[in-house]
């Protein structure tokens, strides 16, 4: 590379990181270093996009860190908080933490896939985070889950609001919780416990800490999986934690 050609990707790369340096520049230096990236733009396009490339690079770079401390600050809370209600394998050596919306439509599209990636591996343990991101009807499902783990009941309404097309309701809920043989006035009592709200908001925080910022959300290992995918790459995640 021309040494004109590399000085003017460095001045590129390098211009936000020392902008206080630059301003230490006399007039007549930022002039002639202007200059020089003005006609080394002209003369070779690519420089620009060498040097835009770069900065995404180093910025996906920075959020993978990111992440990666995130998810050792919070190992605890994300993998090994016993309240957590579990589908799978409790005591698999593979652990995949869910975020999701009982409404959220892309949850209900990617439950198939969950339930098929548990049936295919026996040591898959699967924690269930409940984030209720799409309004108030998403909160009343939340304090429902909840409740419905007092009765030993969570995963089967989870699995029954994930098949579900109605939106989350008190009277769907209420219809969901009596089929599966709950009682009803003692779930809805139970929803309005203070310990079930709190339970929700530390959910929020530690996908928040974790800047999950969607649902359906996965954790594999040190992976974060934003969005729903299919089952090949879901395996793919699984199979790199083993």
């Amino acid at each position: 590379m021309p040494f004109s050609r590399r000085l003017a990707l460095g001045a590129l790369l390098a211009a936000p990181a020392h902008a206080a340096l630059a301003q230490a520049l006399t007039e007549a230096q930022r002039a002639e270093v202007l200059d020089l990236l003005r006609r080394a733009l002209r003369e070779d396009p690519s420089i620009l996009r060498e040097a835009l490339a770069a900065v995404e690079a180093a910025d996906q770079r920075e959020q993978a860190e990111a992440a990666t401390r995130a998810l050792t600050a919070n190992a605890d809370a994300l993998f090994r908080n016993p309240d957590d209600p579990v589908k799978g394998n409790p005591q698999g050596r593979i652990t995949l933490v869910e975020f999701f919306d009982a409404r959220c439509g892309y949850c209900k599209a990617m439950h198939p896939t969950m339930e098929e990636a548990i049936r295919r591996n026996g040591q898959l343990r699967v924690v269930l985070k409940d984030i209720p991101i799409l309004g108030p009807n998403s909160v009343l499902a939340s304090r429902a889950l909840f409740a419905a783990q007092r009765q030993n009941r969570y995963t089967q309404l989870y699995d029954a609001l994930m098949r579900g097309r109605d939106d989350t309701t008190e009277a769907v809920l209420r219809r969901e919780a009596e089929r599966l043989g709950m009682d009803w006035t003692r779930l809805r009592r139970d929803m309005d416990d203070p310990s079930v709200a709190r339970r929700i908001e530390t959910n929020l925080n530690l996908a928040r800490a974790l800047n999950i910022q969607g649902t359906p959300a996965m954790v594999v290992g040190s992976t974060i999986i934003p969005g729903a995918v299919g089952l090949q790459q879901l395996e793919a995640a699984i199979a790199a934690a083993a």
